[in-house]
């Protein structure tokens, strides 16, 4: 049966892609290589960590989604969205296999006048310079003149209930004029308002800046944080002096680390042949750099507190709170919890974990005890850590509860607990 909209990946973008379209009324398949997602979705199961509820899946079922394996599927379709995986790879650049896979399925059965978009987050040059040639040798066609080709790079925001899909702008860069008309024709039954770039590598820039601009923001008041304490000034009354500003200042608030699938990207790092090599980002470098030493720092303000209070890490109780990324979600991905309980584990300390969002956690492939009841297992251990703030936590209690705890969300009431 043709469908109006093909959906390639059916993962943390894909699926809230297809909720959107389902809900617009859009008849929607969704093709992924991994028949894992797609047999989680028939059975009504969401197959990624993320917003999305088994509720949620049972309804877009009932809207006539469709998820499949059969790439045949693909060719029947008006529009066509990638939304592969694009992780960084090893040597930090980033991997564009998943996206590769994707178009070469998609150009074997590509036909005429049929929109492609690219959702997936990519460095600039992808769409043309990646993307292009892969569904023209394997169509046969010409992107801007036989078939449409755009990139609207995903800004999605899992959980948040104020900047929805529909009210979120959708930035839009065609190869063409034409391209991008007919994008925007697209996602103009999706969202509220759509906002043309001037082309694909514009578009793909959008993307990498917004990245950018959240992780070196958020360095920033990491490093604030460290000289705040060392100082012994309060950085959270700091900010919130700050935060009144009405011009020139917009608040980011420090962490235990930086999580979540948008990794900042320095666009020098091309992983395609016959690029243009660029001036590296070196603040993105050193942002990131400053980022991933936050879950070493959070070890050894545990390991202060600790000593403060006549006690070792080594086989201290400690209790990690939240391991998401996000608050109010199951989503894990690059969450700093695993790197910290890993670290504290490497020093002997006893583990634990709480989340309402997860019901099983591992750490080296090994299940880490979770705790029934928090308020006494934060009373029986050592250290009480906070990593994310879900909202079930009632952390004016638990400070009056745990032992000892530090806050490295700023979360608690001031003098409640230990702050970051």
């Amino acid at each position: 049966m043709p469908a109006d909209l093909a959906v390639i990946g059916l993962g943390h973008l894909g699926l809230p892609l297809v909720q959107a379209a389902v809900a617009a009324g859009i008849d929607t398949v969704g093709y992924d290589t991994d028949p894992r997602p797609c047999a989680e979705l028939r059975a009504g199961r969401t197959p990624v960590e993320g917003p999305l509820t088994a509720s949620d899946i049972r309804r877009m079922l009932s809207g006539g989604f469709r998820p499949t394996t059969s790439a045949a599927e693909l060719g029947r379709v008006r529009t066509a969205v990638i939304c592969s995986p694009t992780p960084l790879g090893p040597d930090r650049t980033v991997d564009l296999t998943a996206l590769g896979d994707a178009a070469r399925a998609l150009a074997a059965r590509l036909r005429p006048h049929t929109t492609v978009l690219l959702e997936s987050a990519v460095p600039p040059g992808t769409t043309e310079g990646f993307l292009r040639p892969l569904l023209e040798e394997g169509s046969g066609l010409t992107a801007g003149r036989d078939f449409h080709l755009a990139c609207s790079p995903s800004r999605l925001d899992p959980g948040n209930r104020t900047h929805t899909y529909a009210s979120t702008p959708k930035v839009i860069g065609g190869l063409t004029p034409a391209c991008t008309e007919s994008a925007a024709a697209f996602y103009g039954r999706l969202t509220d308002k759509v906002v043309r770039a001037r082309g694909p590598r514009e578009a793909e820039m959008t993307k990498v800046l917004e990245t950018n601009f959240r992780h070196v923001n958020i360095a920033l008041v990491n490093e604030m944080a460290v000289a705040c304490h060392d100082l012994g000034v309060d950085l959270w009354d700091v900010i919130r002096c700050a935060e009144t500003k009405p011009f020139g200042f917009h608040p980011f608030r420090p962490g235990p680390g930086v999580g979540g699938h948008g990794v900042p990207v320095d666009p020098g790092c091309l992983p395609y042949s016959g690029r243009t090599p660029g001036h590296p980002l070196r603040m993105v470098s050193l942002a990131q750099e400053i980022n991933e030493r936050m879950p070493r720092y959070v070890i050894q303000r545990c390991a202060t507190l600790l000593n403060e209070h006549g006690k070792s890490v080594r086989g201290a109780r400690v209790l990690l709170l939240g391991v998401t990324y996000k608050p109010d979600s199951a989503d894990q991905e690059a969450a700093p919890a695993r790197e910290i309980a890993t670290r504290l584990m490497d020093m002997g300390a006893q583990i634990g974990y709480h989340d309402p969002h997860v019901l099983d956690w591992r750490v080296r492939e090994l299940p880490v005890p979770r705790a029934d009841s928090l308020y006494e297992a934060a009373a029986a251990a050592d250290l009480t850590v906070l990593l994310q703030q879900h909202r079930t936590y009632d952390l004016q209690g638990l400070a009056v509860k745990a032992q000892l705890l530090l806050d490295t969300r700023g979360a608690t009431p001031a003098g409640a607990a230990h702050r970051l």
